[in-house]
């Protein structure tokens, strides 16, 4: 279980320094291979290649011309790209994602319980400060006993 929030950097060549936390768990129950998308352009999402796989095992199950299925597919694969960690713990974003999500320099990884997002820092504050968790969004979770 990824949770939290770590922020780091993108180096200039577009690699991402998984913090020690979220690495320490990688290697605890992953291993180094993983696949890096978005379903929106605007958060990088870093799975795990075993957490990414259960997600193709529910999408075989629908109908290959579900139009949401393959609005799914269209997006996650326009962003996405295979990456595997190097040594040093880093791996290399795709650039039509960094591009598109800013995700260089400054950035925040957040843990989302089976994977990483990956958000530009100033941004993510910025959309923090304008849409904060209101009493309406406490009710709506509570219907799920939170």
């Amino acid at each position: 279980m990824f949770r939290g929030n770590h922020p780091t950097r993108v180096d200039e060549k577009g690699r991402l320094k998984l913090p020690a936390e979220f690495k320490r768990r990688v290697d605890e129950l992953y291993g180094p291979q993983f696949y890096i998308t978005s379903k929106d352009g605007k958060r990088a999402e870093i799975y795990p290649l075993k957490e990414w796989e259960k997600i193709e095992e529910k999408l075989a199950a629908i109908p290959s011309m579900n139009p949401a299925r393959k609005k799914f597919l269209d997006v996650t694969n326009y962003y996405g790209q295979m990456a595997e960690m190097d040594a040093q713990g880093r791996l290399l974003m795709p650039q039509i994602l960094r591009e598109s999500a800013r995700v260089t320099g400054d950035v925040v990884v957040l843990g989302s319980q089976t994977f990483l997002e990956v958000v530009n820092h100033d941004s993510f504050k910025a959309e923090l400060e304008a849409q904060p968790m209101t009493e309406a969004d406490q009710m709506a979770l509570s219907e799920f006993g939170l």
